[in-house]
Parts: C-alpha cells; structure tokens; sequence
C-alpha cells in the first residue's frame, strides 16, 4: 500500500473526486483550505487580498497497483491547467489499521 498526498488549487477538488470515484478508490482525507505556492511555477495560494486563491489537500491510501495509474491522471490533469498547481507524493505506507 501506498499513500499519496495530493495538495492542489482548490478548482480540482470535483475532478479530483471524480477520478478517485472512477478508479474505486474510496478512502481518503481531506483538507479544505491549505495555503501554499509551487516549487517551479504558479503563484502563491495564500488566501489573502494579494493572493487570494487557496489550495486543498486530499490523503489517500492506494494499492501498489493503482499508484502509476493514478499519478498518470493527475499528471494529465495538471498538464492542462499547469498555472492551476496540483502535486502529488508518494509514501509507503508501512502498517494501518
């Protein structure tokens, strides 16, 4: 098992749910208002008069063999709209209950 945390602009948070919805992924947690801005491009998500726009973040536990695929989607997803913002990272996930 694998967990993938997912921060991304808070406009993909339907399509994002949508894609957890189609792979049967149902798990997950996730946070409304994070703010945070890009390593290489985008601007910052803060929230604020300036920057105004906010991120979400999604924690998910996925099966080894569902990862490649679902990274592969939101890459696709973030190719579309790269100003958006959208990462995802992968953990493994050493025991759970």
């Amino acid at each position: 098992m694998k967990s993938v945390f997912i921060p991304y602009n808070q406009a993909y948070k339907d399509r994002i749910l949508e894609l957890l919805d189609r792979m049967s992924l149902r798990g997950f947690t996730l946070w409304e208002a994070v703010q945070g801005r890009g390593t290489n491009v985008g601007e910052p998500h803060y929230g604020n008069h300036a920057w105004p726009t906010l991120n979400s973040a999604l924690l998910t536990v996925v099966p080894d063999e569902k990862v490649d695929a679902l990274l592969e989607r939101l890459h696709e997803m973030d190719m579309k709209t790269e100003q958006q913002g959208l990462h995802a990272f992968v953990w493994t996930v050493e025991k759970m209950i």
